[in-house]
């Protein structure tokens, strides 16, 4: 790995929330990201973290490797992903509510936004108001 792919944990100032855009019913797995963003040309999964529809939280591409989740935030952001379209399980807002957590701790991060929220994107991900979320679980 490149050194200028190390992702310096003074410049994180966001958490990203973003959806598969995959049926609900759909059974995704970090490895099957991985996959499909290899496909795309990249240098594998694009996000730290992925959360299953059971709730269980796979890691993806490592927090000191710039990610690729969010086209020009990237070396300032660290992206977690909910696998799903629009209907998110129970399981996956507590585990997504556990990794904000930790993430906000270890590097000292305020600002939590969904995909559509950063950057001007016809994109929907991920599917919910993160702020009004947010809000509800006490995050800010």
């Amino acid at each position: 790995m490149e050194e200028n792919n190390i992702l310096s944990k003074n410049n994180i100032k966001s958490i990203i929330i973003h959806c598969s855009d995959t049926p609900n019913d759909q059974q995704i797995t970090a490895i099957d990201i991985h996959k499909m963003h290899l496909a795309f040309g990249w240098d594998g999964i694009g996000y730290h973290k992925i959360i299953r529809r059971d709730g269980l939280i796979e890691n993806g591409r490592p927090e000191y490797w710039i990610g690729a989740h969010v086209k020009g935030k990237n070396k300032e952001t660290l992206g977690v992903c909910l696998i799903g379209k629009n209907n998110f399980t129970k399981n996956q807002f507590v585990s997504l509510e556990e990794v904000i957590v930790d993430w906000k701790q270890k590097y000292n991060i305020s600002q939590i936004l969904g995909h559509r929220d950063i950057v001007k994107t016809n994109k929907t991900c991920p599917n919910f108001s993160v702020y009004q979320w947010c809000i509800k679980r006490g995050l800010f």
